[in-house]
């Protein structure tokens, strides 16, 4: 069975950087898709940033030049760099994958298109 265990996050002040890590064990197979999503409260959950088929990046355009997205070359981890980091960026970071099945085909990729989740890591970001 599929698993992903994140890393990484904490507080940090705004304009500082943060790093988080998502590593994916129990597969015999590249997921379709991977990523992150977030969910602050009172909030739902949305992409952020995520890997699609065809080598085709998503970011949410309220982290689009300040995120980036990696994979390694073995496909195993996947980071999420955080740069410039604002007040608004505070929630509950969530990595995701796509094993076995479509997804991507909706942008913003949606929650529903992932089938294997980690189990969150906190970002705060103070002012």
């Amino acid at each position: 069975q599929e698993q992903l265990v994140e890393s990484g996050g904490g507080s940090v002040q705004a304009g500082g950087s943060l790093g988080l890590s998502c590593a994916a064990s129990g597969h015999t197979y590249s997921a379709n898709c991977v990523g992150w999503f977030r969910q602050a409260p009172g909030k739902e959950r949305e992409a952020v940033a995520i890997l699609l088929t065809g080598g085709k990046t998503y970011y949410a355009d309220s982290v689009k030049n300040r995120f980036t997205v990696s994979q390694d070359s073995a496909k195993s981890i996947v980071y999420l760099q955080m740069n410039s980091l604002k007040p608004e960026d505070t929630a509950m970071y969530y990595c995701a994958a796509a094993y076995g099945i479509a997804c991507g085909w909706v942008l913003p990729p949606e929650p529903s298109q992932f089938n294997t989740w980690g189990q969150g890591t906190q970002v705060t970001v103070s002012s």
